[in-house]
């Protein structure tokens, strides 16, 4: 491939994408001929407030065992993912409980909508509730998802947004209390507990110097305060969305990209092929925030059951997602059963374990799924004793009509030639190892 067919790729890839050109320059090869400007977060001193949450984020005293934080699961080194390649983390007293789903990264949440059936609503909108909603979802029409038109599929009337996996908080200081208390990871007992905790600890006296005194006498608000200030350590602190990933910097035009990134790139945001951009929209906003390489909706996708989680031994037992076991305000809706939230792509090759239920353990698996879920199910999917293969395993069958089969690459069907080929798997996944944050481009 030469420079001048590199340069016209990457042109090409930039209308792709729908990114708004803002300079023209003929560039070197692999240099995004019309780079943008990205308007990035500001970067301040921590406030005080966030120093607090800092402290607590990191103080493993808060857990039953005495040794897991928040930076346990949560570890700064892996772009605030876990730092392992188990399925799960360990927690409870003696760190032997397994958690229940895979832990998600807490990066790039700062842009993160609340939860809602449908593009969330402004203040001026009239509010219905989930069912009514849901109801209006079933009649609407539903765009499918390409990644040359995402503007169409961003108004599609299913479930987006929230934290965790189910989107059950809105809010990360709501976020931040379900792990404290859950049996399986801190374990903190209970809000008094905590809160005995939170008075012996060294940073005690910041609570006082913050709001007083008397807040020591008032359980729920001290949890809460506490809660709000590592939600702030989150948001203040530039390490949780530095956008310093070498994608960012070829947007701006000050890196280049190498053939194998290049064509990775045309691959994502290519309908016949991978189609990854129809949900992880990778063009920056009009206005230059830099793309969060997720469009916050929710997918039912049939992932294969995982036997390493404790609590599939349980042939009965489903997590269902966005229906429960652990959302329960909407699992009359079971339409949505087998949906889950789905992540930014933001440093997704510095994980080891992919998909709610950690199921896989390399993007090479992960590719492969998508590639072959429909066109050679029993290259991903195990087979039952009968030897039929066991598509969509971890799924009861009432609900095996959820799962995405109209969205590309997934409109395929068995015996159809898959979407990609290894090669092409392999460019995407270059391409994803530039989502990784800490380029340093050469000056």
């Amino acid at each position: 491939m030469n420079g001048r067919t590199l340069w016209l790729l990457g042109a090409g890839l930039l209308c792709m994408a729908g990114t708004v050109a803002a300079v023209e320059t003929q560039g070197l090869p692999g240099t995004n001929p019309n780079p943008v400007q990205l308007r990035r977060p500001p970067v301040t001193p921590l406030s005080a407030m966030a120093q607090l949450g800092q402290k607590i984020f990191f103080d493993a005293s808060l857990s039953s065992s005495g040794a897991l934080s928040c930076a346990s699961c949560h570890s700064p080194d892996h772009a605030y993912g876990p730092p392992n390649d188990g399925p799960v983390m360990l927690g409870g007293p003696a760190q032997s409980r397994q958690g229940t789903r895979a832990v998600p990264g807490l990066t790039y949440l700062e842009r993160q909508p609340n939860f809602s059936i449908g593009p969330e609503k402004d203040e001026d909108d009239n509010v219905v509730d989930f069912a009514q909603l849901a109801a209006l979802g079933q009649q609407a029409p539903r765009a499918k998802k390409v990644a040359t038109g995402t503007a169409a599929s961003a108004v599609n009337i299913v479930p987006q947004g929230g934290l965790f996996w189910d989107g059950r908080a809105d809010t990360l200081q709501d976020q931040a209390i379900f792990p404290l208390l859950d049996p399986n990871e801190m374990d903190g007992g209970s809000i008094e507990i905590v809160v005995q905790k939170l008075r012996q600890a060294s940073y005690a006296p910041r609570f006082a110097e913050l709001f007083g005194a008397q807040v020591f006498d008032n359980t729920r608000l001290l949890v809460a305060e506490a809660m709000f200030a590592v939600a702030r350590y989150q948001v203040e602190e530039p390490s949780f969305h530095p956008y310093t990933s070498k994608f960012d910097y070829w947007l701006e035009g000050k890196v280049r990209l190498n053939e194998s990134e290049l064509r990775g790139l045309q691959l994502f945001n290519d309908p016949d092929k991978a189609n990854c951009g129809g949900c992880h929209t990778s063009q920056p906003t009009r206005d230059g925030l830099p793309p969060l390489f997720t469009d916050h909706q929710y997918e039912a996708l049939g992932a294969p059951r995982n036997a390493a989680l404790a609590g599939n031994r349980d042939p009965d037992h489903f997590d269902l997602g966005v229906c429960g076991p652990y959302r329960t305000d909407i699992a009359e809706q079971t339409q949505y059963c087998g949906m889950f939230l789905t992540p930014t792509l933001r440093n997704t090759a510095t994980r080891r374990v992919f998909f709610h239920n950690g199921v896989f353990n390399s993007l090479e698996q992960v590719l492969d799924f998508y590639n072959f879920r429909d066109t050679n199910p029993e290259k991903v999917f195990p087979r039952g004793a009968d030897g039929t293969v066991r598509k969509y395993d971890d799924l009861p069958e009432k609900y095996h009509g959820n799962v995405d089969v109209s969205d590309p690459p997934f409109e395929r069907h068995l015996g159809d030639t898959p979407a990609m080929t290894a090669q092409d798997e392999a460019d995407i996944i270059a391409f994803l190892k530039t989502l990784t944050d800490g380029y340093q481009p050469e000056r």
